[in-house]
């Protein structure tokens, strides 16, 4: 057992400090917002991550989890302390550090000698020497630990990894870093901190790139009337390729690979590459917004202007409450613009969550959405949507338009009862 800090409570310090209490390591989470830390030690979870409230309450029970306000009070008997803290970006696509900055300074003087500060947050190359200019602690060692976890299966992925990353110079920081993941045996990378700093931005760089060329090979297949789901099935039995990753939709988004992208354009300019692959499958998911846009308009008869739009799916993926980046949100901004009028329906979003473009009506449930809608489209793929009716769908919607922007449906049940459905792709 290890005495570990995590400062910060968002999405990646809360699953890790959870997932390590699991794996039966002493930990204390962070925060700065009392009312959140309070929160979190009745048991409640404030993100949508599955089985994270079920482990939550695991390490506050078994007394090795528990959460406090500033990071000071969480490092002073910590061996190794893990900064979760936002990263934000600027509009050229660089990492502003200020709350990593901040964290350091906050936690520096109360640290325990010989300490092990790790970056958890996706950061810049060479932010291991940001963080040892700020703390001034000779005796600390900075390591590298960047986070692959994806929304919605955040708490699988931390416990069953694909690989653990660790950046280093002091070897044996490195390895007791490596030592916590122990129990679950990952296969273990150890490296200088920036390999490992870049290997986090060229995973997400790299799944991008795949998700792109698959919408625009998508954009093909509807031109020569090849079927994009077969395609992608055909290509991804190659070992070299791999089949994960090769669903068309409405494009990516998300808080890691927009972000992520734009990142590592930037470190590229910086080190003196145009990284112009990279910029196109940026622009390629800009196009793709636009792209099932214009099936919407097409499916509403040829205008939006005076359509009512009725959108099943709300977050950037399913399984999760996370708007951010969110192409049902980029979609139904064009929409609105465009004149329509939007219902919306996603089984983890209400009217209040924060995010929403302001005249969009949020409906309580998927029928309730299409009532009186002229087309239907589809933009989150969870699954609550497949095993809806059409029949009932028919009953409520005077249109017989579907857009389904991640070929979810069935295509047979959804013609048989009337409707007209356009996929991505096919």
């Amino acid at each position: 057992m290890t005495r570990l800090a995590i400062i910060g409570t968002g999405y990646v310090g809360l699953t890790t400090g959870v997932c390590f209490a699991h794996l039966g390591h002493e930990v204390v989470c962070a925060d700065t917002d009392a009312d959140k830390v309070a929160r979190l030690s009745r048991g409640e979870v404030p993100i949508v991550e599955h089985r994270l409230d079920e482990l939550l309450v695991e390490g506050l029970h078994k007394g090795n989890l528990r959460f406090v306000v500033g990071g000071a009070a969480a490092v002073t008997d910590a061996e190794i302390v893990f900064l979760c803290v936002p990263t934000p970006q600027g509009e050229d696509g660089s990492a502003d550090l200020s709350y990593v900055e901040a964290a350091c300074a906050e936690i520096a003087k109360s640290l325990a000698y010989e300490a092990i500060v790790v970056n958890k947050s996706t950061v810049p190359v060479g932010s291991t020497r940001v963080v040892e200019r700020v703390l001034r602690r000779p005796d600390v060692r900075v390591v590298s630990n960047p986070e692959f976890l994806r929304e919605g299966s955040a708490v699988d992925d931390f416990l069953r990894p694909d690989r653990v990353v660790v950046g280093c110079e002091d070897r044996a920081a490195g390895i007791a870093v490596a030592a916590l993941y122990d129990e679950i045996r990952p296969p273990v990378l150890i490296t200088d901190p920036a390999s490992a700093e870049t290997i986090k931005y060229a995973a997400n760089a790299f799944l991008a790139t795949k998700l792109s060329f698959v919408n625009a090979i998508a954009a093909i297949c509807e031109g020569v009337g090849a079927d994009v789901d077969d395609v992608m099935v055909g290509i991804g039995y190659d070992k070299r390729i791999g089949s994960e990753y090769l669903r068309p939709g409405p494009g990516w988004g998300g808080s890691c690979f927009g972000k992520d992208s734009r990142a590592l354009l930037n470190i590229a300019t910086e080190a003196g590459y145009e990284f112009d692959l990279l910029a196109g499958v940026i622009a390629v998911n800009d196009e793709q917004f636009d792209r099932v846009t214009d099936k919407i308009r097409v499916a509403a008869g040829g205008s939006l202007g005076g359509k009512t739009v009725a959108v099943w799916g709300l977050t950037f993926k399913a399984r999760t409450d996370d708007l951010r980046d969110s192409p049902a949100i980029a979609i139904i901004n064009r929409l609105i613009a465009a004149g329509a009028t939007v219902r919306a329906f996603d089984p983890t979003v209400n009217a209040a969550k924060p995010g929403l473009p302001g005249d969009l009506t949020i409906s309580p449930d998927a029928i309730g959405a299409i009532v009186g809608a002229d087309v239907l489209a589809v933009l989150t793929e969870w699954d609550d949507f497949r095993w809806i009716a059409p029949a009932d769908v028919a009953a409520a919607m005077p249109g017989r338009s579907v857009v389904d922007g991640r070929n979810l449906l069935d295509r047979t049940a959804w013609q048989h009862a009337g409707f007209t459905l356009v996929g991505i792709g096919r």
